[in-house]
């Protein structure tokens, strides 16, 4: 007897707008950041036929077409979609598959429910290992005079006499691809496309986001399926704002 194969809905594309805090019915004080959705929308779709794998293409922002490549333009031209400054893929189950121009909104996630996030995590240039890796430090007194902020030793004697790859040593550190699992949704403004998730994601201020169904978390069963679309009339709405 087979397994059958659970639905794996598309994610979205945000913008993080910065964090805030709300307060819950107790009153109590909630930290989230928001995220906004803006003109997220498939531009292609993989089927296995075709491509070997099953996947949505996500697009956000509308862009300038003088600031597109030619081949994106025949990309989104073919779609029937403005072309988008970013463009992601997303893996998906057959059965969660969404037609090429369609729009996603806010309402793509329930309130409660927990995502997953993934951006890239702020740049912080060279930095020494007290701060990239959380080390002590050396001591502040006993003949120690300006390595105080230092490693120490990273090898051993003769044998083997050598560094070990993947030592912890002071470098560049951040502006690397990060997930953060199991944020929880607090609230979402359908109208103005706002997602606001629980705590701290990854990602600069303006920075574009992932966002999908936590994989170590069951869908909630209200969770809109294949996924929270805009009406034709949102749509048209949004592009008039």
């Amino acid at each position: 007897m087979t397994k059958k194969a659970e639905t794996k809905r598309t994610g979205v594309l945000a913008k993080k707008l910065g964090m805030t805090r709300i307060f819950d019915e107790t009153g109590r004080h909630v930290p989230v950041t928001v995220l906004q959705l803006d003109a997220c929308q498939v531009v292609g779709v993989r089927t296995m036929a075709a491509d070997g794998y099953i996947a949505v293409r996500m697009g956000s922002s509308n862009a300038k077409v003088k600031n597109v490549s030619k081949a994106e333009r025949g990309i989104f031209a073919q779609a029937n979609v403005e072309p988008k400054k970013k463009v992601v893929e997303f893996r998906v189950s057959e059965d969660a598959l969404v037609e090429v121009g369609a729009e996603l909104s806010a309402a793509h996630f329930v309130v409660g429910q927990f995502i997953d996030v993934t951006a890239t995590s702020i740049g912080k240039g060279f930095q020494g290992v007290m701060k990239r890796y959380n080390f002590g430090g050396l001591r502040a007194t006993h003949g120690v005079s300006v390595s105080h902020r230092s490693h120490g030793s990273t090898g051993q004697r003769q044998d083997p006499g050598r560094v070990f790859k993947n030592m912890k040593m002071a470098g560049h550190m951040g502006d690397t691809q990060v997930t953060t699992l199991n944020l929880r949704v607090v609230a979402v403004d359908s109208e103005q496309d706002l997602i606001l998730v629980h705590g701290a994601v990854p990602g600069a201020k303006n920075a574009y986001v992932k966002i999908r169904d936590a994989v170590k978390r069951a869908l909630p069963k209200e969770a809109p399926m294949p996924a929270g679309l805009k009406t034709k009339a949102q749509a048209a709405d949004d592009q008039t704002a």
